[in-house]
C-alpha cells in the first residue's frame, strides 16, 4: 500500500490532490495530523514558502505567537538538520517549553516525527506527522515508520516543487515605507507598539499608525497576519 502512496503523491495534478495524498499517507502510518511545506530561498534573508496540512480548526490561530514558533525545538531541528526528529513532551520540557507543548497537545499534537530535505538551489522540504497516541516502543517498528516517512518525502517534494512553488512573477509586492518595514520587523520580534515606539524614537500612537498602514497595504486581518505576509514577500527577514 505504501508503494502506491509514493506513486500517487508523485502523480498529483493539483494542490488539492497533493494535500489529499499527503493526508492519506499520514493516516496509513497511523498519524492523525500532517503538514508538508516547501521553502525556496531567494537570496539573503528572503524566502518563498507554501504548504498543505490538515490542522484542526482553531490550531493555527492558537499557535500564531511568532516568538514561540521561532523557539519551537522541532522546527528549529528541521531548519538545521536532515536527520528526522522523533519528538514527544520531553522534547519541549527539556528546553523549558512545557507550556508550548501543552497548548498544541490540546489539538492532538502530542507525539510525532518530523524531517526536512535540504536540497540544491536553496530548496527545502519539511514533512511532519503527529498524533495523540504514544509512538511505538518497538525500536524496529519505529525505525520502519521513520524510513517510510523519509522515502515518502523524496517523492512528495518533487510534487510540492511542481505544485506549490510560488511563481514570483505573479506576486504583487506592496510598497511599504521604511518606517512601516521597521515597525513590522520589531513586531515580528514580539515587541508591543509602546516598545517599538521607544526603540524607533516615535510615539506609541505613531507606531500603531505605521502598523495599521502596513496591515492595510498587505490586506492583512491583524498584525500577526501582516508579519506572516511580509515574511513571505521578503519585506522583512
Amino acid at each position: 500500500m505504501l508503494q502506491g502512496s509514493y506513486a500517487s503523491v508523485q502523480g498529483a495534478r493539483s494542490r488539492e490532490d497533493f494535500r489529499d495524498e499527503v493526508v492519506r499517507f499520514a493516516h496509513s502510518l497511523g498519524f492523525t495530523s500532517v503538514g508538508a511545506m516547501l521553502v525556496i530561498d531567494r537570496g539573503i534573508g528572503r524566502a518563498d514558502f507554501d504548504g498543505v496540512h490538515n490542522a484542526p480548526p482553531g490550531y493555527e490561530e492558537a499557535m500564531q505567537d511568532l516568538q514561540s514558533v521561532r523557539r519551537d525545538p522541532v522546527l528549529q531541528h528541521c531548519r538545521r538538520q536532515s536527520v528526522p526528529i522523533i519528538w514527544d513532551q520531553a522534547t519541549y520540557t527539556e528546553q523549558g517549553l512545557g507550556e508550548m507543548w501543552e497548548e498544541q497537545a490540546r489539538f492532538g499534537y502530542v507525539n510525532g516525527i518530523a524531517m526536512s530535505l535540504h536540497l540544491p538551489e536553496g530548496k527545502h522540504f519539511t514533512l511532519g506527522v503527529d498524533r495523540d497516541r504514544p509512538l511505538p516502543r518497538d525500536r524496529q517498528e519505529l525505525t520502519r515508520l521513520v524510513a517510510d516517512l523519509q522515502l515518502f518525502a523524496v517523492y512528495a517534494q518533487e510534487a510540492a516543487t511542481r505544485l506549490l512553488c510560488p511563481n514570483v512573477t505573479e506576486i504583487v509586492v506592496p510598497k511599504l515605507t521604511l518606517r512601516e518595514v521597521e515597525v513590522l520587523q520589531w513586531t515580528m520580534e514580539g515587541k508591543t507598539a509602546w516598545e517599538v515606539g521607544a526603540i524607533l524614537g516615535i510615539s506609541e500612537r505613531t507606531a500603531v499608525m505605521h502598523l495599521n498602514n502596513a496591515m492595510h497595504k498587505l490586506d492583512a486581518a491583524n498584525k500577526h497576519h501582516a508579519v506572516v505576509k511580509a515574511l513571505k514577500l521578503g519585506l522583512i527577514h
